[in-house]
């Protein structure tokens, strides 16, 4: 692999990102066209899903798009949706070599697209950062695949594991440093979802503040019984914010018509136990679009996510207090036995943010 070709992937890559948590259903993909080695267009799919970052970038680069090569993220499609198969497009405009991190795992697409430009004559590499592009587009392959979105759980505790005292005082464990930093993946997600524990306790708004977004991630409440205050920050403003209410069939009738009235989308899921099902709701949601959702907790979701080994990504920021064994635990109860039935990650990177240590761990894909 050329560092040269590294090089611009990882722009791409970059670019891509861009879009994450707001172009759903679609894939957050980056594109760069280099002529020489100079880049002469750049583009990443825009908000709502179109246009594509091949649309973007050869728009950018018009005629210097012929014999350059375009470095994209996913391989371009090759089906006509609502707009024209990418692959199209880069065979349009006459650009010689086209290289692509990680195929796409989508049935419409898988492979077609290389094979379309392979057939017109141009220069197809694939693989480059390969590993990388498959975390970026991870969303977007468990939708296509398994049906359901990508999920990051993050969880912010004590030094001793507590999420609150035992009155359940909560604000603040973790410093602004921390909550800045949340805010800030909460923006990179097509969703944010909180228990209906959560909800009732803290009254969230589950936006994100102070960075200047337009866009909102949609807000998930999952709450079997729809038992949830209508004067709430999340019931005032479902006109204006995307609330989504994941429940269960025995809701009570006068709740579903009074939160559909305020604006909330009513999401009927399977019931496991005395829960609604963790796995039912991600098909739910993998349904309406979501293809990563960020869980804000409390514990019990929390459990019953990890307990389905459903969680993705853990983001943990600890603090330097310690509340005691009569705090809230930030996991409700899994009913593990043996340590080798707990699930566990792989750490990806710690760094320290204000006074706190954000610690981030993946599964193995």
């Amino acid at each position: 692999m050329s560092n040269t070709d590294s090089r611009f992937m990882a722009l791409a890559l970059s670019l891509g990102r861009r879009g994450q948590g707001l172009c759903w259903p679609n894939p957050a993909v980056g594109c760069v066209v280099v002529q020489g080695d100079r880049i002469v267009g750049r583009g990443w799919t825009q908000p709502g899903g179109r246009p594509h970052a091949e649309t973007m970038a050869l728009a950018q680069a018009g005629q210097r798009a012929k014999g350059a090569t375009a470095y994209v993220t996913l391989e371009p499609c090759s089906h006509h949706g609502e707009t024209p198969p990418c692959s199209q497009a880069l065979i349009d405009a006459g650009v010689a070599r086209v290289v692509a991190a990680i195929e796409d795992s989508d049935p419409r697409v898988s492979g077609q697209g290389f094979e379309r430009l392979r057939m017109s004559g141009i220069q197809v590499k694939t693989g480059v950062l390969a590993e990388q592009a498959a975390r970026d587009h991870a969303g977007f392959f468990l939708k296509t695949e398994q049906g359901r979105p990508f999920v990051t759980l993050k969880l912010a505790s004590s030094f001793d594991g507590r999420i609150a005292t035992s009155s359940g005082h909560s604000q603040w464990i973790t410093g602004p440093e921390a909550r800045r930093a949340v805010h800030a993946m909460r923006s990179r997600h097509d969703a944010v979802m909180v228990g209906a524990g959560t909800a009732r306790a803290d009254d969230p708004s589950l936006t994100v503040r102070d960075l200047g977004i337009a866009q909102q991630p949609v807000r998930v409440v999952i709450s079997r019984h729809l038992d949830l205050p209508l004067l709430s920050q999340l019931a005032r403003t479902a006109m204006d914010v995307p609330l989504w209410l994941c429940h269960g069939p025995g809701a009570d009738i006068e709740r579903l018509k009074a939160w559909e009235g305020i604006g909330a989308k009513l999401l009927p899921c399977a019931v496991r136990g005395t829960q609604v099902d963790a796995a039912d709701i991600l098909q739910q949601l993998g349904k309406a679009g979501l293809t990563r959702v960020f869980c804000e907790g409390g514990g019990a979701l929390a459990a019953s996510l990890l307990a389905a080994d459903l969680v993705d990504e853990l983001v943990g920021y600890t603090a330097g207090l310690g509340i005691g064994a009569e705090g809230l635990p930030m996991i409700g109860t899994l009913g593990l036995n043996r340590l080798e039935q707990a699930p566990r990650f792989k750490l990806l990177e710690t760094r320290q943010i204000g006074p706190d240590i954000e610690h981030r761990w993946t599964r193995s894909l």
